[in-house]
């Protein structure tokens, strides 16, 4: 970890950023990466989208084996211990998702989503509820990679909350206003962490700006990810221990993705147990 990530990291309050979390159902944490970083995401991505047919919008997963610059946000230190004590430390990576979303004032609908109607992450049938509530299976981190500093750039629309209460929209439409509703607004560099329950959705974009975000998921290892088998021998090669556990990479016995050994799950290090979590129920 270089030092002005470690710098970043020791300035966030982690049990407060959690008690925030477990509350509101997600975060926005400015200037996570820096604008170089943003420009190396961005070349990357547009050399993807160059191999990719044109259309309005853009939804490319698996995206960290399309180029080794998005594949560096698996493990990117600002981020990771916040994600290991909001998860526990038995985690891997779930999804990652570039969403591109080019101006498209008259709502066009296309094949790729040109906007998503308001939902809940997860599979179908649905994840199990307790008491009209369903759980956190797993976590997503949005890099805004573009200017989102405005609303109706096709932003994410969230309902703050709603993943810890017995909810339902009376509407899925997201042209339609919800009470409660919010979009997330954020700079290139910016970092929008939100739990898989959290009503969400994906807003037409009405403005002159093309919206750029990409998403990494992470969920406990013993679930399946979504948009990968297994890692590739690319992706392992030279990776790190921590990389190989976020890659589900950590025996070749499947018992150990629910009791691992502690060697199993370096990741352990970052976890600060329930003493360090600010005294409140998780």
């Amino acid at each position: 970890m270089d030092t002005t990530q470690s710098a970043k990291t020791a300035q966030w309050n982690l049990p407060e950023l959690m008690k925030q979390f477990d509350e509101q159902g997600y975060l926005l944490l400015p200037n996570v990466i820096s604008q170089e970083k943003v420009d190396r995401l961005n070349a990357a991505i547009d050399e993807i989208v160059s191999r990719e047919p044109d259309t309005l919008a853009h939804n490319i997963y698996n995206s960290v084996e399309r180029h080794e610059e998005i594949a560096s946000l698996i493990d990117e230190p600002s981020i990771l211990p916040l994600i290991v004590n909001l998860l526990g430390y038995n985690i891997q990576l779930h999804i990652s998702h570039l969403t591109i979303r080019k101006p498209n004032p008259n709502n066009t609908a296309t094949e790729t989503h040109s906007f998503i109607n308001w939902h809940q992450d997860g599979p179908h049938p649905q994840f199990p509820r307790i008491h009209g509530i369903t759980p956190t299976y797993y976590i997503k981190t949005c890099y805004i990679l573009s200017d989102m500093s405005e609303p109706n750039r096709g932003n994410t629309k969230i309902i703050p909350g709603s993943h810890n209460r017995p909810y339902q929209p009376d509407t899925h439409n997201v042209t339609d206003d919800l009470p409660g509703e919010m979009q997330v607004c954020g700079k290139p560099g910016d970092v929008f962490v939100f739990a898989q329950n959290l009503w969400h959705a994906g807003a037409p974009n009405h403005s002159e700006f093309t919206r750029r975000q990409l998403f990494l998921g992470y969920s406990p290892i013993w679930m399946r990810p979504i948009d990968y088998r297994t890692a590739t021998a690319e992706q392992l090669k030279n990776a790190s221990p921590i990389r190989k556990q976020l890659l589900g990479v950590i025996d070749e016995n499947p018992f150990k993705n629910y009791v691992p050994s502690e060697s199993m799950v370096p990741l352990k290090q970052l976890y600060m147990g329930d003493a360090g979590r600010g005294g409140y129920a998780h």
